[in-house]
């Protein structure tokens, strides 16, 4: 429990709550912590047991040039802080291809990056503000996004999946960035499907989001790909590119990961292979948003007989 809140148990209920809509039944469907009084999350604890996260974060991605496949075709990682304190994650939604890999690397990857931001990043950065700081700030780069991205769908529904039972409310704000064409023929079927809770974290920005960015974040936290004054932004646009192993977050977190294994097993070489974790069943909401994406793309690549090219096409209206 103490992974889960990191000293702050009543924002991590309040974050479940907040999840299922303050229905407190569907919050406690998840042990009751009989010090406190207080129902909370025993679904949640049940799959860090069952799955051994704890010590996911003591479990290297080896060798390092794998890790590096796997981060150039995940593209993730954080490009530095709001004003207010909250670390900017950054994501490559179109140019992410997830072909290097198994799924199981991925998920790993991605619980990874999740339990180093909740154990390192914000409590430091809580600790540096003297309040505290549970949640981040996400900007989604669609530079990319092509008619391709219809074979994502199962490994993306898959990770929110995790995150929205296991991880709810981390995430204060999502910023969508350099949107093509395709993305703004789907956002208009899936934004209903959405609950209003989700719906208000997300904007749509023009172009690259430069200049609404600028408003939240210092131009030295912006996403490499949004310090274009338009849209089109490459991955490779900027020698900060905070998806790259390169770039100090990766490094940071790839030594952690090193340091804590050599903790917890000082002895045995770190072996290869990937971490699995139970793969939960989408919800039914998840379940169709998938099929409605799925409906979508196909209906731009068959029926109205529009081909990639239109992912080139940048909307201007959000």
């Amino acid at each position: 429990m103490q992974s889960i809140h990191q000293g702050y148990p009543t924002e991590t209920l309040v974050r479940f709550l907040k999840a299922r809509e303050w229905n407190v039944p569907k919050a406690h469907k998840m042990v009751s912590c009989s010090s406190c009084n207080i129902n909370i999350l025993v679904d949640c604890m049940h799959w860090r047991v069952q799955n051994e996260i704890d010590k996911i974060l003591s479990k290297p991605i080896v060798p390092a040039d794998f890790y590096r496949a796997v981060r150039d075709s995940q593209l993730i990682g954080m490009s530095g802080y709001s004003r207010e304190g909250l670390p900017v994650f950054a994501i490559g939604v179109g140019l992410s291809t997830f072909d290097k890999a198994s799924v199981h690397y991925y998920v790993q990857s991605h619980i990874q990056i999740n339990e180093y931001r909740d154990r390192v990043v914000l409590p430091s950065a809580s600790k540096k503000h003297g309040r505290p700081i549970t949640t981040c700030i996400k900007v989604l780069d669609m530079t990319g996004l092509k008619l391709s991205a219809l074979s994502q769908i199962k490994l993306l529904t898959i990770i929110s999946t995790i995150d929205d039972l296991n991880y709810p409310e981390k995430t204060n704000t999502y910023y969508i960035v350099n949107v093509p064409y395709i993305f703004s023929a789907c956002w208009k079927v899936v934004k209903p499907l959405l609950q209003e809770r989700t719906r208000k974290k997300i904007q749509v920005l023009p172009g690259s989001g430069r200049d609404e960015l600028l408003k939240t974040m210092d131009f030295a936290s912006l996403p490499h790909f949004c310090r274009r004054e338009g849209s089109g932004s490459s991955r490779h646009s900027d020698t900060n590119n905070c998806f790259s192993l390169d770039h100090p977050f990766h490094q940071q977190l790839y030594n952690y990961i090193k340091q804590q294994s050599m903790i917890s097993e000082p002895v045995e070489p770190i072996k290869q292979g990937s971490f699995h974790v139970d793969l939960p069943e989408p919800a039914a909401e998840g379940t169709e948003i998938a099929k409605t994406l799925e409906s979508e793309l196909h209906k731009i690549e068959n029926g109205n007989g529009l081909s990639e090219s239109l992912d080139g096409l940048k909307v201007t209206d959000t």
